[in-house]
């Protein structure tokens, strides 16, 4: 039997927390990928405070739940929700993606503690994630491995390759979510290259596939305390933005940087929504 660690908190006000603290850094640093942040906030919150195994004054903990931010791009979010859960200091955000932070743009494991896998280029984080839980089953070990995958990368053969294998491995520690928000760098992603039908060509592949509401807790919680004989994906419909307005199904929120008038509205919005 496993130790069993601490929660963090309530996850609405969790998910609102890193979406305030996300805007905040990517302002701050005049980065971008903000859309991508928001739609998988209620995601973060969920795993951290309702369902993984962690202690954050041991993020090296043995039977610690590992967690790979696969769609790398969209590290604020891991950073916010670290901080809020005290493996590092809140104060550190403010220097996200400035010269000599530790917080790069793409989250990095190098000196950030409660970061599993530095990620950034599209389709590896997967893979590294059948290993890890391969390991994890070899071992005889009881934690388990989420993998958070964006739906454009599931555009890349390496993501398919792994798919195959974690199923002919039967890895029931693995879980996938897919954050499905269709849209990916300039179109939507049925512009880019159509996926659908996501669903079954996961099920086909021999996974448990679940669809989702990627923004209601109770569902995210139900579904991802599951468990099964074979890796589940769970495509969590979300909305690229979520929260802020104006940046709701806006492509071009993944690369642009929210600043004066934006900023205040984004930072308002988010402040006074208790379902944020």
């Amino acid at each position: 039997m496993r130790t069993q660690t601490r929660r963090c908190m309530d996850t609405r006000d969790l998910a609102r927390k890193i979406r305030i603290h996300s805007v905040k850094m990517v302002n701050w640093g005049g980065s971008s990928h903000i859309g991508s942040v928001l739609s998988m906030a209620d995601i973060l919150a969920v795993l951290y405070g309702n369902i993984l195994n962690f202690d954050p004054s041991n993020p090296e903990l043995p039977d610690r739940d590992r967690v790979i931010l696969s769609k790398g791009h969209a590290g604020a979010g891991v950073y916010a929700v670290l901080a809020e859960c005290g493996f590092f200091p809140i104060e550190w955000l403010k220097q996200h993606c400035q010269n000599g932070s530790v917080l790069s743009g793409h989250v990095s494991s190098k000196g950030v503690p409660g970061v599993e896998l530095s990620t950034g280029s599209l389709g590896h984080g997967l893979s590294v994630g059948v290993g890890l839980a391969l390991a994890a089953k070899m071992r005889k070990k009881e934690y388990r491995i989420y993998v958070l995958l964006g739906d454009g990368e599931c555009n890349e053969g390496s993501v398919w390759e792994a798919v195959m294998f974690a199923a002919h491995h039967h890895l029931n520690n693995l879980i996938v979510i897919v954050d499905r928000n269709h849209l990916q760098s300039i179109h939507s992603t049925e512009q880019t290259l159509n996926m659908e039908p996501l669903k079954e060509k996961w099920r086909v592949f021999g996974w448990r596939s679940i669809p989702v509401d990627g923004h209601d807790h109770a569902e995210l919680s139900s579904v991802l305390s599951q468990r099964g004989s074979n890796p589940m994906c769970v495509i969590a419909a979300t909305t690229k933005g979520k929260g802020v307005s104006f940046m709701e199904n806006q492509v071009d929120w993944h690369y642009r940087t929210p600043t004066g008038d934006l900023f205040q509205q984004a930072i308002r919005e988010l402040e006074i929504s208790g379902d944020a």
